[in-house]
């Protein structure tokens, strides 16, 4: 699945964004309101994890703007709220689901596959881009039925850039995904991980999927 998780608490973003990512779910995070107004105006997310209590623009703004543009993405609120009130005022804005801080993290992760279920019935097992297809429960990949052995690392960044194909993916985004706790990474480690999966998808002939878009970022594109 895709998703995105928004949490202004550092430790614990990361937290849920490691054990989700761990989950082999792709994950992306915010920090505020702001942040998540601009990655929730794609609407491209299988499960929304909303904080409440944001810098900028608060959970429950987020939610109602959501909805009254028509975004029927399944959203969970997260939150240390425990009112009653503050509840019924998540659910009824259109919060599909509740969770009331400490929380468990298999419960974060069986209530997220609870909403994906409720709305698509029986997830996606694989997925072909091109001349690739990619079985995301066996996280195993061909490339014209040919198998492309990856590392658990290659394997993540290509599930990362095959849920978004076509779509300019920075640095600092792929960065936030491979590094999700935030330690100090090498300044070309992405350009090297990039690089070291666009070779080993490239056909017989060189021919890549995996673009550079000069002074952006790249794109996985078959075309």
């Amino acid at each position: 699945m895709r998703l995105l998780v928004v949490e202004d608490a550092a430790r614990l973003r990361t937290l849920v964004a490691t054990a989700l990512t761990k989950l082999g779910h792709a994950v992306d995070v915010a920090a505020d309101g702001d942040e998540a107004a601009a990655l929730m105006a794609d609407p491209v997310y299988d499960v929304i994890v909303l904080d409440v209590m944001l810098p900028g623009v608060d959970g429950f703004t987020l939610l109602e703007r959501l909805r009254n543009r028509g975004d029927t993405t399944p959203v969970l609120m997260l939150t240390a709220r425990e009112a009653i009130e503050d509840r019924v005022h998540g659910l009824s804005t259109g919060a599909d689901d509740y969770l009331v801080k400490p929380f468990a993290l298999a419960e974060l992760a069986a209530r997220i596959d609870a909403l994906h279920r409720r709305r698509h019935g029986v997830p996606r097992k694989h997925l072909r881009i091109g001349p690739l297809e990619i079985d995301l429960s066996a996280r195993r990949v061909w490339r014209e039925g040919r198998e492309v052995t990856l590392t658990a690392r290659e394997y993540s960044l290509l599930e990362f850039f095959a849920l978004r194909p076509r779509r300019i993916l920075t640095r600092e985004q792929i960065e936030a995904h491979l590094y999700p706790d935030g330690g100090e990474v090498v300044s070309n480690a992405v350009d090297s991980a990039v690089c070291l999966l666009r070779r080993k998808l490239a056909g017989p002939a060189g021919e890549v999927l995996i673009h550079t878009r000069r002074g952006l970022g790249y794109a996985l594109d078959p075309a």
